[in-house]
């Protein structure tokens, strides 16, 4: 299976950075291909809503690292999010990539693709997720992709506190169970 996962946080060593790791070693151990793309630390612009993507075969009027996930993207099984909780929504950097979906979206939609969500939250309240599971549900369903799960991390917010739960742990099985 091909996946791709998708990283939010600008947090190298965060909390949903490391349950990204885990997955990714799960997921490789079961045999998977993985492909990770952690958009925090790579040039992606922001959509304009210009529409030269519709009327030039998907190419977007930017040159930017949006060219290299999108083949990705397109020839993946599974999509995986990972992001922290940044005003009960995703990242500004996840956001800014499925913004950027617009010009592939005739080529990802549908195709038998499987998403995941992985977010972590400071606030150990676990309806802090609802407006973010919601978003991630109504893009999954424009998509018609399968729900492959999520991990609700709520209550990490810093790396030592995911490290004392069975996030991780969880996370690596969803991976091995890809």
């Amino acid at each position: 299976m091909k996946i791709t996962v998708i990283t939010g946080s600008p947090h190298k060593n965060g909390t949903s950075a490391f349950l990204a790791e885990k997955f990714i070693e799960g997921a490789k151990e079961a045999g998977h291909n993985v492909f990770r793309f952690d958009a925090a630390f790579e040039d992606v612009k922001p959509c304009l809503g210009c529409n030269h993507c519709k009327t030039n075969g998907s190419m977007c009027v930017y040159n930017d690292s949006m060219n290299k996930l999108n083949d990705q993207l397109i020839s993946a099984d599974m999509v995986v999010f990972v992001t922290p909780l940044y005003y009960f929504g995703m990242s500004a950097q996840m956001k800014i990539v499925i913004d950027r979906f617009y010009a592939t979206e005739s080529q990802i939609m549908g195709n038998n693709k499987k998403a995941l969500l992985m977010a972590t939250a400071y606030v150990a309240d676990n309806g802090i997720m609802k407006l973010l599971t919601e978003h991630y549900k109504t893009i999954v369903n424009y998509l018609k992709w399968e729900y492959a799960g999520t991990i609700l991390a709520t209550g990490c917010g810093v790396r030592s506190d995911i490290e004392q739960t069975d996030y991780p742990n969880q996370a690596y099985e969803m991976g091995k169970k890809a």
